[in-house]
């Protein structure tokens, strides 16, 4: 929740106004994977989660491929002429290919500047409270596993592997 506010506080005061924000599909902290979503929602932006593959297309809108348990899906994500909507789209570890950097790049990367804005700072800019960024909306009631898995049969044959399913009334 604090951290798609913020996000949704630098879109807004971005001067020229933005596309497209990128996201990792979840963070490390809760897992939950509902930042991008909720950034889109914030800004009521088109949005695609688990992106494998984007592409621009000539009319501005964004082509992503997205892996689903079902398989692979395509999302068209239309521009919306209105640059505080930009698409919003999370990323999945496909999409990227890292390149690696060079020693000479290296040296210059470390010669240039970083600016660094505090929290605080950053939350009185964008104005947004400090208590509405830091204190999470979400609580994890509880963690436990899940029941162990039954133990599976070894087949010699795929007759038998066959007889075995229908017997179970898997196939008919």
């Amino acid at each position: 929740w604090g951290i798609a506010r913020l996000l949704r506080g630098v879109v807004e005061k971005e001067e020229g106004g933005v596309d497209l924000v990128l996201l990792g599909k979840q963070s490390i902290d809760s897992d939950c994977g509902q930042t991008g979503p909720l950034l889109a929602g914030f800004l009521d932006a088109p949005q695609a989660t688990f992106a494998a593959k984007i592409e621009r297309d000539a009319d501005g809108a964004f082509t992503v491929e997205r892996e689903t348990d079902a398989g692979t899906e395509t999302i068209k994500l239309n521009p919306t002429n209105n640059p505080q909507q930009p698409a919003i789209i999370t990323c999945d570890l496909r999409l990227n290919t890292p390149r690696y950097p060079t020693m000479p790049n290296i040296m210059k990367a470390k010669k240039k500047p970083v600016q660094i804005i505090s929290l605080e700072d950053m939350v009185t800019e964008l104005g947004l409270e400090l208590d509405d960024v830091c204190n999470p909306r979400n609580e994890v009631v509880e963690v436990y596993e899940p029941p162990p898995r039954k133990e599976g049969e070894t087949v010699e044959s795929v007759d038998a592997l066959l007889g075995k399913l229908k017997e179970k009334g898997l196939i008919a």
